[in-house]
């Protein structure tokens, strides 16, 4: 490919964004959140992966599926007691984001909030989408939500913004905070 063609996450993002437009022009369901979340964090001693879930879009006769991975994924997380237990972050809160699928006949599904704590100096790094553009209702159904993503500094209670794409490091007592996307909701609400 030559420059600027994209040349990774054909598999963890492309996938959802082309699987959301096939279902939609086919009229099948809105959409889904339409990413993977694509979270890494790590440095010269421990590295880890992991994709997390957010809301599905509602579709003909059914609400969509909260707190799930969507489409082409299969992936689980790694439970909190292995996680904090093989890297030194502490998980504060993994929750769903009650309210925050689109509104609709069928609501869509709500997204979550995943808070991890580090105790050591890191990178931190999220590859993701559907940050700007929300996950599209249909037939009348409203927009899920957006997802964020944020690190709160030790000591602070501000947030500072990352893009979809983005790395930052992280020092003992900063936290990362992911608030995924919710689906689309479809029929209008009544």
């Amino acid at each position: 490919p030559r420059y600027p063609a994209p040349v990774v996450a054909g598999n963890v993002e492309t996938s959802q964004v082309v699987t959301d437009a096939l279902y939609g022009a086919l009229k099948v369901m809105a959409a889904s959140q339409g990413t993977m979340n694509n979270v890494t964090f790590g440095n010269e001693r421990y590295q880890y992966y992991e994709t997390v879930c957010g809301g599905q879009g509602g579709g003909p006769g059914w609400d969509g599926t909260d707190a799930v991975h969507t489409h082409m994924t299969n992936s689980r997380l790694t439970d909190p007691e292995i996680l904090e237990n093989r890297f030194p972050v502490l998980l504060e809160e993994f929750s769903i984001r009650r309210g925050s699928g689109g509104k609709g006949a069928w609501r869509g599904g709500d997204g979550v909030t995943r808070r991890i704590r580090f105790n050591e100096d890191m990178q931190v790094n999220i590859l993701s989408n559907r940050r700007k553009v929300p996950p599209y209702g249909m037939d009348g159904g409203q927009p899920g939500e957006c997802g964020t993503t944020s690190i709160q500094r030790a000591g602070s209670s501000d947030e500072e913004t990352l893009g979809s794409c983005e790395g930052t490091f992280v020092y003992p007592g900063d936290v990362f905070i992911l608030r995924t996307p919710s689906g689309g909701g479809y029929g209008s609400p009544t």
